[in-house]
Formats: C-alpha cells, structure tokens, sequence
C-alpha cells in the first residue's frame, strides 16, 4: 500500500522515540491491507510489518540501552556548504545505527550539533552518506537484511527528529514549485526519498514523498498533481529497458507537460550515464546538488527563497 505524505503534514516523533512505531505502519497507514492481493513484495512487506515489530518488543527498547560505545568524534573540516566526514567516522556511524537504539543514536548526533555541525549538514554528509553504507555492508554479507532494515529504520528516525526540531522555514512566495519523490515501484526502503523530501523541504519547495509505492501509485499521483519535479531513488540494479518505459509512462499521463525527471541511488551513482540512456532529465550524486540541480533546470534566474546549504 503506497503512502504519500508532504512537508506539511509529516508524521514527527518526540524524543523518546518509540521502537514500536513506524516498523508495522507509516504516517499514512498500515503498509498491509485486508484482501490486497499478493505480489512481489508480499515476502518483504510481512518482515516489515509483523517480523521485524515482534523482534523488537522481543528485545524491548534495552537491547543498546546499557551498551557503551565509543561517541562519533568530531567531523573533518569542510566548507561553508557542509561538513566533510572521513569513510572511516560514516563507516563507525553506520555500524552504530545497527548496534544501538535509535534515542541513543540520536545522543551521538547531538554531540556534533553541540560541536557546530548543522542540521542540513548532519541529514546530506552523515546520514545519507551512513544508509548508502548499510547497503554496502547488505552487499558484503557483513549485515542481514534485519540488521539493515532496523539500521535505516533507526537512521529515518533520527532525521525525523532533527526535521521536527527545525522545520523548514516558510517561503515568501507566490508559488512554490513542486516535487514528489518515490523509490523505484517494487523498492521496499524509502530512507532516499525522504532524505530528498526534506532536503527540498527546507529549500522551500512544496514536496511530497510516496513510500511503497505500485507503479499505478505511481502514475496515478502524476496525473492528478502538475508536479515540477519527480525525483526517483534506484538502489537495485534493474534494466533499463524497464527503466526506459517507466518514465516513458510517467511522461505520457504527467498533467505537467514539462515534468523534469531526476534519478538517484546506489544503480545511478555508479553509472550517471544511465540517466540519459533512460530519458531521465538529470541526477545528482546527493540531496545537496540535487537541489542546485533543479533549481537551475526548473526555476532558471527567477530568485528563489535562500538555499540553506
């Protein structure tokens, strides 16, 4: 069952995080509904929604309560745009997101906000950079996919968090443009496109993010809403003949005519070209560029708000 949500109605959590929420539903629902049918989801969608939610009331919110563990030390320096974090400190931060809860996850991230590491900074160059490591590790066999699964859990919990904190700040427009953001239809992990929903949240944009989403979900929500920007997350491999029809379909029930497609993720990022083979308009290789990306494609030299990076 797809969920769309936007930057105004986002599901928060407090600060004692729950860890019995969000396993087994999102903001906008369960993620299971009565007689759907079965699909090539089904096996991954029940993990979520009932294996993963037993084995944490399992273990009860002590499971990294006691443990000690060596704090995040400060970041390398970077530039005014953000902060720059060695392979190294993103690889420990990571590998905390798999050993400790997601309230004691969150401790180690106030100690770089205590130390000047802003919000923005924290969300593109920490915890992106720490989900794309999750999925190296899934690759490497050094993770199981429960390990995974909680570890991305734990680090959209933690951006929940902060987003709540600072929310973005409301632009003086007449018209904001617009974005949606989806992982690829079949894709069960949302943790990139709601990196990039918030991002370009507090860029200003108007944006939403639909999780779980079927490909009909998908066509669906650009046919109703004249979005500027569809920004799509791929982290699995899939042929791009696939890929190429996709966005063909998308193209042709778009109520926006110039619709601008990006393309992102794991796949992307290891071969940009893809982008043009498959018709995409563009991709970036994070949340930040990604917006320097769109603002230049769709809202050209028209002053726009102030980009927070």
């Amino acid at each position: 069952m797809a969920t769309l949500f936007n930057s105004r109605q986002k599901a928060r959590t407090g600060r004692n995080i729950n860890p019995h929420w969000s396993c087994g539903q999102h903001a906008g629902g369960p993620l299971v509904r009565e007689n759907d049918e079965p699909d090539e989801r089904s096996l991954g969608t029940l993990i979520e929604a009932e294996i993963i939610p037993r084995l944490l009331l399992a273990h009860g919110a002590g499971s990294g309560a006691g443990r000690a563990c060596a704090p995040i030390v400060e970041p390398d320096d970077g530039d005014e745009a953000g902060h720059s974090f060695c392979e190294e400190r993103i690889e420990r931060f990571a590998t905390l997101a798999v050993e400790i809860e997601a309230d004691h996850l969150l401790d180690e991230v106030e100690m770089l906000l205590e130390g000047g590491v802003g919000i923005d900074s924290i969300f593109v160059d920490l915890l992106a950079p720490a989900a794309r490591k999750l999925g190296e590790f899934w690759e490497a066999d050094a993770c199981d996919f429960v390990d995974v699964t909680m570890g991305l859990w734990r680090l959209q919990e933690v951006m929940r968090e902060l987003a709540m904190r600072a929310p973005p700040v409301s632009q003086a427009l007449l018209q904001s443009p617009t974005a949606l953001f989806a992982p690829l239809p079949g894709e069960q992990h949302g943790f990139g496109a709601l990196m990039l929903q918030e991002v370009f949240s507090r860029n200003g944009w108007n944006s939403d993010v639909l999780l779980e989403p079927r490909k009909g979900d998908l066509l669906g929500a650009v046919a109703e809403t004249g979005y500027d920007l569809l920004g799509l997350t791929i982290s699995c491999d899939c042929p791009s003949d696939a890929l190429s029809d996709l966005i063909a379909a998308i193209r042709g029930v778009s109520r926006n005519p110039s619709l601008q497609i990006f393309v992102g993720g794991n796949m992307i990022n290891a071969r940009p070209c893809i982008a043009n083979e498959i018709g995409a308009d563009g991709t970036a290789p994070d949340a930040r560029s990604a917006v320097v990306l769109a603002e230049a494609k769709i809202l050209g030299s028209r002053p726009f708000g102030q980009v927070t990076f």
